[in-house]
């Protein structure tokens, strides 16, 4: 059922209710003090205000700011001398660390197009994204040069930079001009393939600034964390959009530090927190969990870390956990869930900020995300008429804002359908609730229909992990000769459980409606995970494809 009002007057209202929801939670407005610039420009900034200060940190080097300015400008002379003009794609084929980051900061200066491309890549898959982006140039190192040199005759690729050149690339006379159209394409960041092959998702340096902003002003800290920028440790890929935000835009934005991790941990991430004084990480519930347990968490002082968010692909943050943390690290340090988004939106696109009181966030239906930065507006519309719905009603998340792509690379009918009226249509369920907070509840393709009656399988998920033996649960579909469709649950239980899925399927029956109960329930060892650590669902729809659901 429809609101019966028009867009605008929907839009009016809720974002009243947020503008009070903010007072005393949240930043109103998403402002930078030096106005809107561009990344390199940022770095530049920065490099003439604190020269020394450290700007990238690797297991391999330290960069200052004035170094990382630079040796991207350096690289984008040389970059300028092999071709590269405004507007040409460059692919950057690396791990997490500092030549990453200059090298995109040396295509961005150029006003060329940055293309991330995952270093875990094999021949079909990275054969693909350099024909689809066509980039004449990819910067790499030599133990990505097998894969790269077996598919290079396939794609327009005429130029590699790797280790042997690097040294001269960062030594060439300067590139001094730095590109300013903040409107201008200036990355491909590729979706990951859930539906088909991936896509190109457009976006600009606007884009990119707006985020790191709205990241930077949505953490409320006290003046000297303001002084010094977001000092933030980051494992995440940064060939992955969430990963280059945290990791890349908003510690360089906001005149930090980024410190990069090629991979998850503990022991180094305890080290690096206490000697670089970090503010701000991402990290799986697992991972704050395996802090936690480490024989040598006390011996570290982790009381900067004031904003300590988690992503909840498996296991989900609790009360219990936050409170347990609290209580090692510190008052300051509230553990709480970073925003929602996705590569079309550059992901940070909520705040939970503030709503920790009472652990409101946690105890909402699945899944808090908060409310929207500063700029950026969502609806939940019905998925077929496209109508806003009231509070409440689960539909369509639509979101529009200066973050969302401009447009799909080369594919014109995919756009079309997703960006309407100047709304990204996301595909994805969610509500929102009386202060205008948006809950998420998974893709609309992973909705289960039982009867007729719809079943969220990230609620199905989260009834399952309040059974104490339970780590974590992925529910998925499969047909039913009865019903249409049943859920079935995988299951990954306490080490040491004696827990059966028929266990576990009884206590379900006593603990939600009967249309929500599992038809069988899996106990596995181990989910199936991506590289970025999200449950491959895919493979477990095929697994539980090939078993009945009890009736």
């Amino acid at each position: 059922m429809s609101t019966g009002i028009s867009t605008d007057a929907y839009l009016t209202d809720l974002r009243a209710r947020q503008s009070k929801a903010r007072q005393g939670r949240q930043p109103a407005e998403t402002t930078h003090p030096a106005g809107e610039s561009t990344l390199p420009a940022h770095v530049a900034r920065w490099a003439s205000l604190h020269p020394d200060r450290p700007a990238i940190v690797t297991d391999a080097d330290t960069l200052s700011y004035r170094r990382l300015d630079d040796s991207s400008a350096r690289l984008a002379g040389w970059l300028a001398e092999h071709g590269v003009r405004a507007g040409d794609r460059v692919g950057v084929f690396l791990p997490n660390g500092s030549r990453f980051v200059v090298a995109l900061l040396a295509v961005l200066r150029l006003g060329a197009v940055h293309v991330p491309v995952n270093p875990m890549f094999r021949a079909a898959e990275l054969r693909h994204e350099l024909n689809d982006a066509a980039p004449e140039l990819v910067i790499t190192r030599n133990d990505l040069l097998p894969v790269l040199d077996d598919v290079r005759d396939d794609t327009p690729v005429r130029t590699v930079l790797a280790d042997a050149d690097w040294p001269d690339a960062v030594a060439h006379a300067r590139h001094e001009d730095i590109a300013d159209d903040l409107d201008a394409l200036a990355a491909l960041n590729y979706t990951g393939g859930t539906t088909g092959l991936p896509k190109g998702c457009e976006h600009t340096q606007r884009h990119m600034v707006y985020t790191a902003t709205a990241i930077d002003n949505g953490r409320m800290p006290d003046p000297d964390e303001t002084a010094r920028g977001i000092v933030s440790l980051c494992y995440l890929p940064v060939f992955w959009i969430a990963g280059e935000n945290l990791g890349i835009l908003a510690p360089l934005v906001s005149g930090g530090t980024s410190v990069l991790l090629t991979r998850w941990n503990a022991a180094e991430v305890l080290r690096a927190v206490e000697t670089h004084r970090v503010s701000t990480m991402a990290g799986t519930v697992e991972n704050y969990l395996e802090l936690l347990d480490h024989p040598e968490f006390a011996r570290h002082d982790l009381t900067s870390l004031t904003a300590p968010l988690t992503v909840s692909f498996i296991r989900k943050l609790t009360p219990s956990l936050r409170a347990r943390w609290k209580a090692a690290v510190g008052d300051r340090s509230v553990l709480r869930e970073a925003s929602y988004g996705m590569t079309e939106t550059h992901t940070s696109d909520t705040n939970t900020l503030g709503f920790q009181d009472g652990d409101h966030d946690l105890l909402s239906d699945p899944v808090f995300c908060g409310l929207p930065v500063p700029g950026t507006d969502f609806m939940v519309v019905d998925f077929h008429t496209g109508a806003p719905l009231p509070l409440g009603e689960r539909g369509e998340i639509v979101v529009r804002g200066p973050s969302v792509l401009t447009r799909y690379w080369r594919a014109p009918a995919a756009t079309a359908s997703a960006l309407r009226d100047g709304w990204l249509h996301t595909g994805d369920i969610g509500a929102l609730d009386e202060e205008g907070c948006l809950h998420y509840l998974g893709r609309d393709k992973d909705m289960i229909k039982v009867k007729g009656m719809s079943v969220f399988p990230t609620e199905v998920e989260t009834l399952l992990a309040q059974h104490p033996d339970v780590l974590a649960a992925a529910v998925v579909a499969v047909d039913d000769p009865v019903s249409g469709q049943r859920p079935y649950a995988f299951v990954r239980a306490v080490p040491g459980s004696a827990l059966t899925g028929d266990d576990l399927r009884a206590w379900a029956v006593a603990s939600m409606a009967p249309y929500k109960v599992p038809g069988v329930v899996e106990i596995l060892d181990a989910l199936p995970l991506t590289p970025t650590g999200k449950i491959r669902k895919t493979e477990l729809t095929a697994r539980a494809s090939r078993t009945r659901p009890a009736p």
